[in-house]
């Protein structure tokens, strides 16, 4: 299984004269060990759960009555 920080980053759409709507990595806090930080809250929203697409292959974050994360294939 996948973690999270092997996730490719997060792409948002950077202006340019031309509007050909390129993309740049969005900045992202970086932790002590050099990591980039992610909130769960950024990635699941409101929602209990969201699939990923990691290398062709889907994954699902979701959250559990008890407040933890599980990551499943």
């Amino acid at each position: 299984m996948e973690s999270l920080q092997s996730l490719p980053g997060t792409l948002a759409p950077m202006p340019s004269a031309a509007g050909a709507g390129e993309l740049r990595r969005a900045s992202k806090p970086i932790d002590s060990g050099g990591n980039r930080v992610v909130k769960a809250s950024t990635l699941l929203g409101e929602r209990q759960s969201v699939d990923i697409e990691y290398n062709g292959q889907r994954y699902r974050l979701q959250t559990t009555k008890a407040g933890k994360l599980i990551l499943t294939k």
